[in-house]
């Protein structure tokens, strides 16, 4: 079996920030810092060397493939911001039209600054991923 790639690490998400050059994105990263923890009740941790993630959850697909992630998370992309949502619910389309402008992946809901998007629809996607992830794999 593979072993998984993204892991939560030890290493630190103020010193990984702190790496963004542009002071903007910097700005917005520690502004999406704030929210993702206050929203999730769950500390920021590093997974792999590029994805603050926010609690975790164990997977276990049919093909028997399983893994840990995080429960929703981002990452301060050279270009954009990678937004971490839970794949396969089916409210997360609905509330990605109250979003704002972004484009969406399977996994990524990609945004380039946080003035481009509604931050109640940002909080709503959120939640609904956390509830989404604890229902479809509780421990």
């Amino acid at each position: 079996m593979d072993e998984q790639k993204t892991k939560q690490t030890d290493g630190s998400v103020i010193e990984f920030l702190e790496q963004i050059e542009r002071s903007a994105k910097k700005t917005d990263a520690y502004q999406l810092l704030d929210l993702f923890t206050e929203v999730s009740g769950h500390p920021a941790k590093m997974w792999g060397p590029s994805i603050i993630g926010f609690g975790s959850y164990h997977y276990t697909y049919a093909s028997g493939h399983e893994g840990d992630a995080p429960l929703v998370g981002f990452s301060p992309r050279k270009t954009n911001f990678s937004l971490y949502f839970a794949t396969g619910d089916e409210q997360r389309e609905a509330l990605l039209a109250k979003l704002g402008k972004h484009k969406a992946g399977k996994a990524c809901v990609y945004i380039n600054k946080l003035a481009d998007i509604d931050e109640t629809a940002l909080i709503e996607l959120i939640n609904q991923s956390i509830a989404f992830l604890q229902e479809t794999y509780p421990d």
